[in-house]
């Protein structure tokens, strides 16, 4: 009750004042001609109140009683047909109830009830129509009528007002398919009349199984009917929960919530029936309410959640989706005008909205109370670009646009049940071508790579009503490629391959008939990746920074837009040199503490890129600057998990990895393979008396020298302290004999240069695949063995040709 208006209360309580002074009236004239005739019919209509249905479409219950009703309309007095019907509507309303019902609805029922029957009987016995109409059925017809008239009527009247809808179509909708079944009670009733004057009232009993069989088809009609009506729902359902799931896809996209629909759906549905609008209108209204922002199909994403202020090029993109929204819902073809109101859902009050400039009630009323709405859940809401208001600062805002963007009433209204409002919702459960775009340049001092883009430039765009599906491809081909390309940063650590499967990606968003991205190496920059027209040459370059278009761009930050391939550094202005390409755009890609590269696109055409295609490129670089910064590190540990840190060579681990490989590739070919194992002898003595920086010294230059006269397939690693190994394939043992003495040459010319005396020897041990092992470990067991061997046989050697004593070469050493 609290929640009815003031003319539903005063109604309902004149329709219940009404049935309590004509019972109280008609009882304090009591009279009964036989009371076991009244027993029986008070029965009878208990237990025919007990056969009820359920209603479809409203709260309620129907069951067979209204027949005993029209019976003892003509077979008993007023207060006795009053006291059955009242009698007969308690159990009705409390047998198997699903809920109890509230008293003033029990007050109401029996109000109604009482007055149909009153007016029922007023009807039967009334002088005039027993002096016109003789025969007594058709009075009783048009005493059933009467009954059904106001019995319905006052219930679809108090419906009406409590959930601000329609009266009559409620009663249309709700009870008019009944009033048959009602003449079929009048027939029944009169025929048992007929046969109670004849045969007297106990006859009646006779008409029990025509009841029940009344009953029984009621039963299976509602049954059909709620089955249908159920169908209906679900089909409905279905339909809003379609048009829900779209928009979810949209409100992700803008970052928003399922909350937010549900709210602005609560607010919408009250406001409109607020302003009594007819069911179409209501229905069009909460459509809209959820489809309204299904334009943004054809903003891209970054701009929807762009955590700032738009720039004037960014809002012209976006003023375009209540346009695109209204184009995509005219071809659904819904039965109720939802499309003016998604057109008309940014117009304001003064005039000052797009699309169209609609102004005061050139403005739908449902986009009125949309627009106001959604402003108000939208500004009580986190967004990217600002933090949410207190829903009461939010409804100030609302109330000082009123007369300016919103509609002075629905504002007023709004105002009055916000809070209301918001506690319901609180508890509520529930590829194609791009648009054509201009740029132009300004002139002014740059480097003569190019320009760098204005901040403060404008994107000037052709002027025309948007294609809808291709603004929606295009913007939909951006976010896809965009998440795509995210997705293939991660697949890979090396950038090689992870710029190679983004290409495509990339040239579908931005055409380029070429592609370098370069990496930061000291103090200049290496291609790190090239593919397209002239791509080996872009591959060789090294760009000191500062230097040309891409060296530019990595010194300063900053982008470079259609500036000319031909001053990049090392290029084209080598006149040797010549390419067709004539446009760049150079973005830097800033790593998460400093630069770690650039990323360049060429095309052959004259001023090709746009700030559209800038834009674009930004939100890749930001993207590939991580892949980059993060393949850059892992290089770095692959580097020296794998290499020796003094040498550079390969160490241990890496060692065993190759060999292994070498020797299945010799058993699938049938080649020989030669693995040496080389240990430098003296080596100690020079890091004893030379230092370790000498030591170091002598490690890497044998390393390098090793490097150098070995063929490029070969294989040069550092076992360990003074301990090389060397695997040599397809070499016969007397060309790996003249390789190693080759080898050992060179030892000892190192030694010569960096001691200044004979102190650096080298000991060899060979083992070759298959005839010394089939293995890794038992090739290198072989070699090593060889390898002490031979040192044990230099000793000898040494010692018997009179070679000086080890404190005599210390000595000369020191010396």
């Amino acid at each position: 009750m609290a929640r009815l208006t003031r003319f539903a209360k005063v109604y309902i309580g004149a329709i219940i004042l009404a049935g309590s002074v004509l019972f109280v009236a008609s009882v304090a004239n009591w009279k009964t001609t036989d009371i076991w005739e009244f027993c029986f019919y008070f029965l009878l209509a208990a237990l025919a109140s007990t056969l009820k249905i359920s209603l479809p479409w409203v709260n309620g219950t129907m069951s067979v009683n209204h027949i005993v009703f029209l019976i003892i309309i003509a077979e008993l007095s007023l207060p006795e047909a009053l006291v059955i019907a009242a009698a007969a509507t308690i159990v009705q309303m409390y047998w198997h109830a699903e809920a109890r019902p509230a008293a003033v609805q029990v007050a109401f029922n029996l109000a109604c009830i009482i007055l149909a029957v009153g007016n029922a009987v007023a009807c039967y016995e009334s002088e005039t129509f027993v002096r016109l109409i003789t025969w007594q059925p058709i009075r009783h017809g048009l005493a059933a009528f009467v009954f059904f008239m106001v019995n319905t009527l006052s219930v679809a009247f108090v419906i009406g007002l409590t959930e601000h809808r329609h009266p009559l179509r409620i009663w249309r909708d709700c009870y008019f398919w009944s009033f048959p079944y009602y003449l079929l009670g009048a027939s029944l009733g009169a025929t048992a009349v007929l046969a109670s004057k004849t045969a007297g009232w106990y006859v009646v009993i006779l008409f029990v199984p025509v009841v029940v069989i009344v009953y029984r088809t009621y039963q299976v009609y509602l049954e059909k009917l709620e089955s249908q009506k159920d169908h209906a729902e679900e089909m409905a359902s279905l339909h809003l929960r379609t048009i829900e799931a779209l928009a979810l896809a949209i409100e992700a996209k803008d970052e928003g919530t399922h909350e937010h629909l549900e709210r602005v759906q609560i607010f919408v549905r009250a406001i409109g029936k607020e302003f009594r609008l007819e069911e179409e209108e209501l229905q069009a209204l909460v459509a809209a309410s959820i489809l309204h922002d299904i334009g943004k199909l054809a903003v891209p994403e970054q701009i929807i959640n762009k955590p700032g202020r738009l720039t004037p090029e960014e809002f012209e993109k976006m003023k375009i989706h209540p346009s695109v929204g209204a184009q995509i819902l005219e071809r659904v073809g819904f039965p109720y005008p939802v499309v003016p109101i998604v057109r008309a859902h940014h117009e304001k009050w003064d005039g000052s909205g797009y699309p169209e400039g609609l102004k005061g009630e050139e403005i739908p009323l449902g986009a009125r109370i949309l627009s106001a709405v959604d402003c108000l859940d939208a500004m009580a809401s986190n967004r990217p670009y600002r933090a949410a208001l207190t829903l009461n600062d939010a409804m100030e805002y609302i109330v000082s646009q009123s007369g300016k963007s919103y509609d002075p009433k629905v504002v007023e209204v709004l105002r009055r049940t916000y809070k209301d409002l918001a506690d319901v919702s609180r508890h509520s459960t529930r590829s194609l071508e791009r648009l054509a775009t201009n740029i132009s340049i300004e002139n002014g001092r740059a480097p003569d790579a190019g320009f760098e883009l204005p901040a403060d430039s404008l994107l000037r765009k052709a002027v025309g009503r948007p294609d809808f599906l291709n603004s929606i491809a295009a913007a939909r081909q951006e976010v896809q490629a965009l998440f795509e390309i995210a997705q293939e940063l991660g697949k890979s650590l090396r950038l090689e391959e992870t710029i190679s499967m983004l290409e495509h990606r990339m040239n579908e968003l931005v055409g380029f008939d070429s592609l370098a991205v370069y990496k930061m190496n000291g103090q200049s920059l290496t291609a790190a990746y090239a593919n397209g027209v002239d791509s080996a040459l872009f591959g060789h370059l090294r760009i000191p920074l500062g230097e040309g278009l891409s060296g530019w761009v990595a010194e300063f930050g900053k982008p470079i837009v259609n500036g000319r391939p031909s001053v990049e550094f090392g290029y084209l202005n080598d006149p040797g040199r010549f390419s067709n390409l004539n446009s760049a755009l150079a973005v830097p890609l800033r790593g998460t503490e400093e630069p770690v590269g650039v990323i360049t696109i060429y095309r052959r055409d004259h001023n090709a890129f746009t700030n559209e295609d800038l834009r674009l490129m930004t939100a890749i670089s930001s993207k590939l600057a991580i892949a980059v910064e993060n393949a850059i590190a892992f290089e770095k540990v692959q580097v020296s998990a794998s290499s020796d840190s003094l040498t550079g060579l390969p160490n241990a681990k890496s060692l065993f990895v190759r060999l292994e490989r070498e020797i299945e590739r010799a058993r699938r070919t049938e080649s020989t393979l030669a693995v040496v194992v080389c240990d430098l002898g003296g080596f100690k003595q020079v890091n004893d008396f030379y230092g370790h920086l000498e030591g170091n010294r002598v490690l890497t230059e044998v390393a390098a020298a090793f490097q150098d006269r070995c063929r490029k397939y070969d294989y040069v690693a550092r076992m360990g302290g003074d301990e090389f190994v060397l695997i040599f394939s397809n070499l016969t043992p007397v060309t790996t004999e003249a390789r190693i003495r080759e080898l050992a040459t060179i030892v000892q010319e190192i030694g010569r240069r960096i001691c200044k005396q004979e102190l650096l020897s080298a000991s060899f041990g060979t083992a070759f695949y298959p005839t010394h092992g089939t293995v890794a470990e038992e090739l290198l067991a072989e070699a090593d063995r060889q390898m002490y061997q031979a040192k044990r046989w230099r000793k000898v050697t040494a010692h018997n040709a009179g070679e000086l004593d080890r404190q005599q070469v210390l000595s000369q050493a020191i010396q």
